[in-house]
């Protein structure tokens, strides 16, 4: 029978380059999306799948992070003093999210590379197997990504990586996984990654996206690779290149997401993500599709 998976790790130590210079003082896990941060999405989405152990992976700078998702009592008694009992509600509600998932943070130390704070995170989980989801993704779903991941996990016992249907000529941007065996209900056996392929040499219509269940076997071989880069001091380490040497002898299954998702790591897709969120918005929508009609029409003449 698989362990039961009650622990994430959040990486939340990049720079947020491509969206400089927005994230110069900003980390680009604060940025809204509707009207939370883009990593309350993600938190959010591992408590209602039943994580209750959350470790977010944070460098320099990313304070502001813990003092959101940290009580904050004085405030939401001044709030209710004030009258203001719906927003004392949802303060008080982002703070019960830091109990409710157990959210411990944890300093990023070691090469450059998001198989790091993986490994780092791991060194507290002992054998457990473990999620482990970007802090720029947004998914909007009936099942949480999350809890679809688990599932797939707990059918197999083995490593999984979340996937979504991909046009060919979108290749070029993602780990394209090589595809065994189609086990239904969007679960298949795959062999291995191919890192961002040219449409021609794409060896299947999926993408692989953030998400993943990562095992024991998984977290020894990033324990190499770090060993290795320690020993050249050259390349990086990522969680990809481990699961793709992983998958190589032993089984690794994909879990393609029923769901719509958002990434924000980048300008367009960040927009994309909020305007999305803005216009599902039941208050906010309908006025904002007549802003955005009334912006497409001609301008009058003087």
């Amino acid at each position: 029978m698989s362990a039961t998976i009650r622990r994430a790790v959040i990486p939340a130590a990049g720079l947020g380059s491509r969206l400089l210079p927005l994230t110069k003082a900003t980390p680009k896990e604060m940025l809204p999306v509707g009207d939370k941060p883009v990593i309350e999405h993600t938190v959010r989405e591992l408590v209602a799948s039943g994580i209750t152990d959350i470790t977010i992976v944070v460098s320099g700078g990313k304070g502001l992070i813990q003092d959101h998702f940290r009580p904050n009592p004085a405030l939401v008694a001044q709030l209710r003093a004030d009258g203001k009992t719906a927003y004392a509600d949802a303060v008080e509600e982002v703070g019960q999210l830091s109990r409710l998932g157990h959210i411990t943070y944890l300093d990023q130390h070691g090469p450059y590379g998001n198989g790091t704070p993986v490994l780092n995170a791991a060194r507290n989980f002992g054998d457990e197997p473990m999620l482990v989801l970007w802090p720029d993704d947004v998914f909007v779903a009936g099942t949480p990504r999350a809890q679809q991941l688990i599932r797939a996990y707990e059918a197999t016992s083995c490593p999984v990586l979340a996937l979504m249907p991909m046009s060919p000529a979108d290749s070029h941007r993602y780990g394209v996984p090589v595809v065994k065996e189609d086990l239904n209900d969007g679960l298949l056996r795959i062999t291995g990654l191919v890192e961002k392929p040219q449409p021609q040499d794409a060896p299947s219509a999926y993408a692989a996206i953030g998400g993943y269940v990562v095992t024991p076997g998984i977290i020894d071989e990033l324990r190499r690779q770090t060993e290795r880069w320690y020993q050249h001091r050259t390349g990086e380490v990522y969680l990809t290149d481990a699961i793709n040497v992983y998958a190589g002898s032993r089984a690794v299954y994909g879990q393609v997401i029923e769901g719509q998702w958002y990434d924000t790591g980048n300008p367009l897709a960040y927009l994309t993500a909020q305007f999305a969120a803005a216009l599902a918005d039941p208050e906010y929508g309908p006025h904002l599709r007549r802003l955005a009609q009334g912006l497409g029409d001609p301008v009058p003449s003087a």
